[in-house]
């Protein structure tokens, strides 16, 4: 599991490579994740947006961007913590994510937090990024 904390909010993602929906043959490589986000501060915060960067093996990157999360702008109540599951396809049987969420405090300030950066690795490639 990987983990990181900005200003007392710590993201944590685990991956898992999903074989049934993948097909190698084609290119087609499919990877679950699962976020955990826990607020260890002293503000309630509320998670508005994403910002990802998605490289696949060969150094191509896609830049996604939106609103929340599953359709979700979670507040975290100090203390709290939210969890969700997503995933992601490449074209390459590895690759890498890592990006930011911006969250807005109770008193209106503004800030991003980072989600760490992370592998997406499928067990039977021999070349693995890391």
């Amino acid at each position: 599991m990987n983990s990181a904390t900005t200003g007392g909010i710590t993201v944590s993602v685990e991956t898992a490579y999903i074989e049934k929906d993948s097909d190698p043959d084609n290119q087609y490589f499919v990877w679950a994740y699962r976020i955990k986000i826990e607020n260890n501060s002293a503000d309630t915060v509320q998670l508005m947006s994403r910002h990802w960067m998605i490289t696949d093996a060969l150094g191509r990157q896609q830049e996604v961007r939106g609103a929340g999360v599953v359709g979700e702008q979670p507040v975290l109540a100090p203390g709290a913590s939210f969890s969700y599951s997503s995933g992601t396809p490449l074209q390459t049987p590895s690759g890498f994510m890592r990006g930011t969420y911006a969250m807005r405090a109770d008193n209106g300030r503004e800030f991003d937090i980072e989600i760490p950066a992370f592998s997406l690795d499928c067990p039977h490639d021999e070349a693995q990024l890391h």
